[in-house]
């Protein structure tokens, strides 16, 4: 399957807050708010949502495309993404700045407070699918980025015919609504968080109804509580894979997302494909950082086989050629 993801290429900051932001946040206050709080660790980690999604694809054995804009910082980071199996050849490095930085405050419930610095990123908007010589591409994925970037891709993939996977996120907050309306209305998939969709709800005042006018599927992501994917033929409840252990969320997500891509490229059924979406997260909690996880295809369809059962389908993972 010949997959393009756009969105950030970043470097994360992640820092762990020994206490709960809850028992600090005065909502009575909240129009003042103020706050500094004093962590206990940071790391430095390679991140991005379009370069994490990429990371897990090809841990399943894909060779996605990132097609994106980076810093004068990114030598060794690109070197790094090909020894891992991801194509970096339309990622653009701009002379004179650095690669996009997020800084990420994790408290002991796994809430978190974070902060972007564009950098690089905000020259996504200067790439073009029509400029780009990419070839035959089967799936577009419009990850969080540079707000005219995205603007810039829907109206490109709708207009060549593009199938995309819309992941606006953390970049609601910036999109208008009429942006997000016409960025759902052209995508195959919309998938976001519970919270990111009532954002969404409030913003462009579609519902689950609407959106599936529009789209394909609607695939919303509820953290240990699992995962719905939306249908016009009906709705799945995914569960949770248990963690073996939990040390940070950041990143699950994007862990997911290549997951369900992964189902798809395969064929597979939304309940198997939302499932490995749900085994490659887990992965992702286990460890600190976004794409410090390893696995084999075979270790991964074991662990699969642990808790769910696939009735063989995932046999077509471990023969699969790319």
């Amino acid at each position: 399957m010949k997959v393009v993801i756009t969105g950030s290429i970043a470097y994360d900051y992640i820092m762990s807050f020994p206490g709960y932001f809850k028992e600090h946040i005065l909502p009575d206050r909240i129009e003042r708010l103020s706050l500094s709080f004093l962590v206990d660790s940071m790391r430095k980690q390679r991140g991005g949502c379009a370069t994490n999604i990429a990371y897990n694809l090809a841990l399943l054995g894909e060779r996605p495309k990132v097609m994106a804009t980076a810093g004068e910082d990114f030598a060794e980071y690109r070197a790094w993404l090909e020894a891992h199996g991801v194509d970096t050849s339309a990622i653009v490095e701009i002379p004179g700045e650095f690669t996009a930085s997020f800084f990420v405050s994790t408290d002991r419930a796994n809430n978190q407070i974070a902060s972007f610095y564009t950098g690089a990123m905000a020259y996504a908007h200067t790439l073009s699918f029509r400029e780009n010589n990419l070839g035959p591409v089967d799936l577009v994925v419009i990850s969080p980025n540079d707000p005219r970037a995205m603007e810039r891709y829907v109206e490109e993939c709708r207009d060549l015919g593009l199938p995309y996977l819309y992941d606006p996120s953390q970049q609601i907050v910036r999109l208008s609504p009429e942006a997000l309306r016409t960025g759902i209305e052209g995508a195959r998939i919309l998938t976001v968080n519970d919270y990111e969709f009532e954002l969404i709800r409030e913003k462009t005042g579609l519902a689950e109804e609407d959106v599936l006018e529009c789209t394909e599927v609607l695939v919303i992501t509820r953290g240990e509580q699992g995962s719905s994917i939306i249908t016009r033929k009906g709705r799945l409840e995914i569960p949770p894979v248990p963690p073996t252990t939990v040390v940070d969320p950041t990143g699950v997500g994007d862990a997911y997302r290549a997951g369900l891509i992964k189902g798809m490229a395969l064929n597979l059924p939304w309940e198997i494909a939302g499932r490995m979406g749900s085994v490659a997260a887990t992965y992702v909690l286990e460890q600190a950082g976004t794409q410090n996880h390893r696995y084999t295809l075979e270790e991964f369809v074991a662990r699969f086989r642990q808790h769910f059962d696939d009735g063989g389908a995932l046999d077509a993972l471990l023969t699969h050629d790319t």
